[in-house]
């Protein structure tokens, strides 16, 4: 199967290269703030909104005059932003996403650029256009070998900046080789994965993953560097030393979550069959009083990774609705009980008397929804994926104590976080 793959590389620039590569960030960023401000415009004037295409022929016009830099800079930069723009517009107009906003150069994430055309991959080496070829930090062989062997074309070039250090993700299609669906002999190759903030994750085998945490082990230095980010005189040599000393710390507590989430979902890929999750709210809960622990524990970047991986490795991803009270629900005989603050960590049922962790009664009441859904009428087959879907292919046994029509009036009712 051909899938779309990212390979990232930290480069190794010499003082040409990174004015060259800042100044396509900035260009991007720029010509994005450019077209969205036009975009905005149209809307006060109640005209249609300009599609990318349109954008980047008036930008052709305007920046002969008023952007003598154009010259220095790929003209990917600015056209690859005119269509995150778009993209970012028809999000908001489908109601996925908020109106966007202008990018600003100190946040993270505004300081990216995209670049299409020539380029190439050599041993420890990115060709770039307009920019050359940069050296790499870290080993491209890997990629250099699938390129050689016909197996991988490269898409595009994404160059950011994080801190003091730039970085080049190609985006490749790359041909892997079809997995091979995973096996399911009994009910133990079903695992039920619940997702909390006192552990990440709870299996229903019994396996407690937990969180590194690394906002909150950083969370006292960040505060003292912000503060002395804050008494420096702005635009001094000491205010951009201390803007550089908390840019770092931020880039490692990234790093630290991201391996860690990496780790896990191979690991739940590779080695289990069939992986039940809950379709979580991610954006609502982090509005809460719990953002800040929710973005910590990475709840969506999770859920995105295990998505692809349980394709490549040919594990099934079962994703169970919201409507389910999977925290409420007893995993012995089914009875739900009303609502169930945070501080409460044991689930006691009224009905047969279980006593059992909070998280691992959730897990297998997952895990009962996974085998409900691979035995039922529309039972799916190994490595597909059902997320967002209400009913999850399946008969899930909820009739027990209660009919489903009422789970979902009991779900309305639900506390912004269960787990």
């Amino acid at each position: 199967m051909r899938v779309n793959q990212a390979f990232r590389f930290e480069l190794s620039p010499n003082e040409g290269q990174r004015k060259a590569l800042a100044q396509h960030i900035g260009a991007a960023r720029f010509a994005y703030n450019w077209g969205l401000e036009r975009s905005r415009k149209a809307l006060e004037e109640g005209k249609r909104l300009p599609s990318a295409a349109e954008l980047h022929r008036e930008w052709n016009r305007w920046k002969r005059e008023n952007a003598p830099w154009w010259t220095e800079v790929s003209k990917c930069a600015p056209q690859e932003a005119f269509r995150d723009l778009e993209k970012a517009l028809k999000n908001w107009q489908k109601g996925k996403s908020r109106f966007p906003r202008f990018k600003r150069k100190k946040l993270t994430p505004d300081n990216g650029a995209r670049l299409t055309g020539s380029i190439r991959v050599f041993s420890r080496h990115i060709g770039l256009p307009r920019i050359g070829k940069v050296k790499s930090k870290e080993p491209t062989e890997k990629l250099l070998k699938l390129l050689e062997e016909g197996k991988a074309s490269i898409l595009s070039a994404t160059i950011s900046r994080e801190a003091d250090r730039f970085y080049v993700s190609l985006t490749c299609e790359v041909e892997r080789p079809d997995p091979k669906p995973k096996e399911v002999r009994s009910e133990d190759d079903v695992v039920g994965v619940d997702l909390g903030l006192s552990s990440f994750a709870v299996l229903s085998d019994g396996t407690r993953i937990e969180a590194p945490k690394p906002l909150a082990k950083k969370l006292k230095l960040l505060k003292r560097r912000s503060k002395q980010l804050s008494r420096k005189e702005k635009g001094s040599n000491n205010s951009k030393k201390a803007a550089l000393r908390l840019a770092r710390l931020h880039r490692k507590v990234k790093n630290l979550r991201r391996d860690f989430l990496h780790q896990r979902t191979t690991w739940l890929a590779r080695t289990k069959p069939v992986i039940v999750v809950e379709d979580l709210n991610v954006r609502g809960l982090s509005r809460g009083w719990l953002s800040r622990s929710v973005a910590d524990v990475g709840w969506g970047t999770f859920l995105r990774m295990l998505e692809y991986k349980a394709k490549w490795h040919g594990a099934t991803l079962i994703v169970a609705p919201q409507s389910l009270p999977s925290t409420r629900l007893c995993s012995r005989c089914g009875h739900l009980h009303g609502k169930m603050p945070l501080s409460q960590r044991v689930f006691r049922c009224e009905a047969c008397g279980l006593e059992i962790d909070r998280d691992l009664n959730a897990a297998l009441n997952l895990k009962a929804y996974g085998l409900a859904h691979l035995t039922g009428p529309t039972a799916s087959s190994a490595g597909s994926h059902a997320p967002g879907d209400s009913s999850g292919g399946g008969t899930a046994p909820l009739s027990r104590s209660t009919s489903h029509g009422s789970l979902k009036g009991e779900a309305a009712r639900r506390q912004p976080l269960e787990g």
